[in-house]
């Protein structure tokens, strides 16, 4: 395999925490290992998959692709959650003011994250969704279900059949290159200048 595009991030494992055990963190981190590692697997295999068989039944680049988004998600959750670890668990700051000015109050926030971790299957998340600028509580049951975390989408194309059955039938290549030849690269590179500056201020954050 080439060189890894993604490294497993490095935290405090040596420091014990209140109620979350040093074992378990050590275990813990072995399983964010095996995201990345299997991550960097996926990636190194697309290189030279064949995407002329892609097909939505099966195929090796879309069973790839399918378990890409998986181990991304499992990699980049991970990188959130062991980062915000080893804090004092004091609120403060503007997140506070945020989360009381959308949720009412510090408590109805918790409560409401309580209540979505134990109906979740996998994770809580508290995220900042950016057209409305409130935070919301998004319960995520499995990795794969196609969102990765952490990002910002720079082109976002309908294939549900909904967006060409009327036009192409069962068709959907043909839509494809109708999209191509509608797409806004006016738009997406905005997009894109709002995504590079984000980048640069988060890693300026050694978030």
């Amino acid at each position: 395999m080439s060189e890894p595009t993604y490294k497993a991030k490095q935290f405090k494992l040596e420091k014990e925490l209140k109620g979350i055990s040093k074992k378990t963190n050590e275990e813990h981190y072995k399983l964010y290992n095996g995201y990345v590692n299997k991550w960097n697997e996926i990636l190194d295999k697309l290189k030279t998959s064949d995407k002329t068989k892609a097909a939505g039944t099966y195929s090796e680049y879309s069973e790839l692709k399918r378990q890409e988004t998986f181990n991304a998600n499992g990699t980049l959750l991970h990188d959130i959650f062991f980062s915000s670890l080893w804090g004092d668990g004091n609120p403060h700051g503007d997140m506070v003011k945020k989360i009381e000015a959308d949720f009412g109050s510090f408590d109805n926030w918790k409560a409401d994250m309580t209540a979505t971790a134990v109906s979740a299957r996998g994770w809580a998340v508290t995220a900042l969704v950016l057209p409305s600028n409130k935070l919301h509580n998004f319960l995520v049951d499995f990795h794969n279900q196609g969102a990765v975390w952490n990002t910002i989408p720079l082109v976002a194309l309908d294939v549900f059949e909904h967006a060409y059955y009327l036009d192409y039938q069962t068709n959907r290549k043909a839509y494809l290159e109708a999209f191509y030849q509608n797409l806004d690269w006016g738009y997406v590179e905005k997009r894109f200048q709002f995504a590079k500056k984000a980048a640069e201020i988060y890693n300026s954050l050694g978030l």
